[in-house]
């Protein structure tokens, strides 16, 4: 007889599913440990773009455990690339012929872990000749491991996600970002969260790129905007997005590859009426 508590969707040991589930869990445990006594507080691109000694350990930690499995494969991480967005998109064209690149963000809402807010995360992906295979995303405050994997659906405590039923923009509850860049980001969103504001039934932000994605293919948030993000910030949310049956193009609707840096991730129901928000508003960066 079928045994009917069988879970849908399993894992093996040995898969890259399961390497970067491990790296993220160990990761996500190891930096819960330590809000609140970080030592050290450095700034990048802005005095608001803040790194700590934390986010580096966590991506030594996560190289190190993904390479112990497959030393072969080439290791993108936000912390071993210079700041700014011309050195992240020579990062990430640098390995455009990789055939197995893993693409880290150790800890995405610094701002938050710096502050002890509670809403940053671990994000992993794996991309397979440039096409996003696995994302993997960990908030360790809240315990909730999402996991994606192409063509096999995303799941949050094992069960299978699926994104919001929200039709209109009007209906919607859209998450937006104050990018840290205040020069040619911030400013683009603020005219787009201007724009939203009255145009949808509400707009949230919790400070983490990834985790908004992770939201938005579980059904939590209707999409997601912002302008001036990086592979590291997104990858792996991007998959889980379009894993839980959603959309997600760059803000004039263009398809999403590692390059881009504009995004806009919906339930799909709401795209093109954001687009065009988007758009009239002036907010789309491209």
């Amino acid at each position: 007889m079928e045994d009917k508590k069988k879970p849908a969707y399993v894992v093996g040991s040995k898969t890259y599913t399961a390497v970067a589930i491990n790296a993220a869990a160990k990761a996500g445990e190891w930096i819960k440990s330590r809000v609140g006594i970080y030592k050290q507080l450095d700034t990048k691109t802005s005095p608001q773009d803040l790194v700590t000694e934390v986010d580096k350990g966590a991506e030594i930690m996560i190289r190190k455990l993904i390479q112990t499995h497959f030393p072969d494969h080439d290791f993108l991480g936000e912390e071993s690339v210079e700041p700014g967005a011309e050195a992240s998109a020579k990062a990430v064209a640098g390995y455009a012929d990789s055939d197995y690149l893993w693409i880290v963000d150790p800890i995405d809402g610094t701002t938050n872990f710096v502050h002890g807010n509670p809403y940053f995360c671990v994000s992993i992906a794996l991309a397979v000749k440039g096409e996003l295979t696995v994302g993997i995303i960990y908030d360790p405050m809240h315990d909730e491991m999402f996991v994606a994997e192409k063509g096999k659906g995303a799941y949050v405590h094992g069960k299978l996600m699926a994104v919001s039923k929200e039709a209109a923009l009007s209906d919607s509850l859209m998450a937006v970002g104050y990018n840290p860049d205040r020069s040619f980001a911030l400013p683009l969103n603020m005219k787009g969260i201007a724009a939203l504001a009255t145009e949808t039934r509400s707009l949230r932000t919790f400070g983490s790129a990834a985790l908004q994605l992770a939201y938005v293919a579980a059904g939590r948030l209707s999409g997601y905007y912002e302008v001036g993000l990086n592979a590291w910030d997104i990858a792996a949310g991007v998959l889980l997005v379009t894993e839980s049956g959603g959309k997600v193009t760059d803000t004039k609707g263009g398809t999403y590859t590692l390059q881009t840096r504009h995004l806009a991730a919906t339930n799909g129901l709401i795209h093109q009426e954001l687009l065009e928000s988007l758009s009239r508003s002036e907010a789309t960066g491209l």
